[in-house]
């Protein structure tokens, strides 16, 4: 894998896996332009996760093209992230297991209602699993946050 800016290996785990953010994921769309979806995620063994229906769009543009492209970073001062190029593959069988996770990292209890009606349609969920094959880090804390 090919990595570049300011950031280690360890740094850029450590912030895929602790940022609570949604990783926005760029795909091929039919007419040639770029489509975003917003997804939750979350990092194991260097590859990020995600669950959605299998009748989403992002699953039937990641079935006809994998190759894809991704963004995870804060949306508030100091600006800081990781954006990368991967090839995604679709998980039927992982769907309900990754979206419990999500469940789990992005709620934490927190709101029940919103966790049922998502587990109501967890026979339908679908994991997708991000690859990566390149990721560059980003770190604009020296030059945003103020003088001490």
């Amino acid at each position: 894998m090919r990595r570049s800016g300011p950031w280690s290996a360890e740094e850029t785990h450590r912030f895929l896996r602790d940022a609570l953010v949604p990783v926005r994921v760029a795909c091929h769309g039919a007419s040639g332009h770029p489509v975003i979806a917003s997804l939750w995620y979350l990092s194991l063994d260097g590859h990020l996760w995600c669950a959605t229906q299998r009748s989403a769009r992002v699953v039937r543009l990641l079935t006809d093209e994998p190759r894809c492209g991704f963004e995870v970073s804060l949306e508030r001062p100091p600006y800081r992230g990781v954006r990368g190029a991967a090839t995604a593959r679709l998980h039927e069988d992982r769907g309900e297991e990754i979206l419990r996770a999500l469940l789990e990292r992005y709620l934490a209890g927190s709101n029940v209602a919103l966790a049922r009606d998502l587990l109501e349609k967890v026979d339908t969920e679908t994991a997708i699993e991000l690859i990566p094959s390149r990721l560059t880090s980003w770190d604009f804390r020296g030059r945003m946050e103020p003088a001490a």
